[in-house]
């Protein structure tokens, strides 16, 4: 049993729950738009991470973090990118990596809209963890974490909070 944790576009915010949240993980994986190396190495200095760059990224993350990440854990094979659309609107990239790698599981970022579902026309699970950061639309905070046991993702559970309003 592995569980993980996942995040995205922190955009250079890291909240303080997600130590909390994340203490019981054994990895991370973050889906791009991290935002700064520093926030990069606090990650990295907390759990084992797997991280893709995303489209705010600059040079110092793109030199560390790949654009796509596929991996297999717990029998389990997995994609991770930023921009992936979602089912069944994958963008081109997105759909060439699931036909090729066919992956379990899916996972991206970029949209700022959580979203979990089972596609059963690529027989996956579809993960998209909204945002953890401040930057953006969205207005909650959220990362999620949850069990992979031999090839079955189980145990989801999504962490929400309001984003700080700054008062002037």
């Amino acid at each position: 049993m592995a569980k993980i944790g996942v995040l995205s576009d922190t955009h250079a915010y890291l909240h303080p729950k997600v130590f909390d949240f994340f203490a019981s993980c054994d990895e991370l994986w973050h889906c791009g738009d991290i935002g700064s190396s520093e926030l990069l190495e606090q990650l990295r200095s907390f759990k084992p991470l797997r991280a893709v760059y995303g489209n705010i990224d600059g040079q110092d993350i793109r030199n560390t973090c790949n654009e796509n990440e596929i991996f297999s854990i717990e029998q389990a094979k997995v994609c991770i990118t930023h921009i992936g659309g979602y089912p069944p609107r994958y963008n081109p990239t997105s759909l060439q990596l699931i036909k090729t790698h066919k992956p379990n599981i899916f996972v991206c970022g970029h949209s700022h809209i959580l979203r979990v579902m089972y596609e059963a026309y690529h027989e996956k699970l579809y993960i998209n963890p909204c945002a953890a950061g401040m930057q953006g639309f969205h207005n909650l905070i959220t990362f999620i974490r949850f069990d992979i046991i031999n090839n079955s993702p189980s145990e989801m559970e999504i962490f929400q909070t309001e984003k700080i309003k700054k008062i002037i």
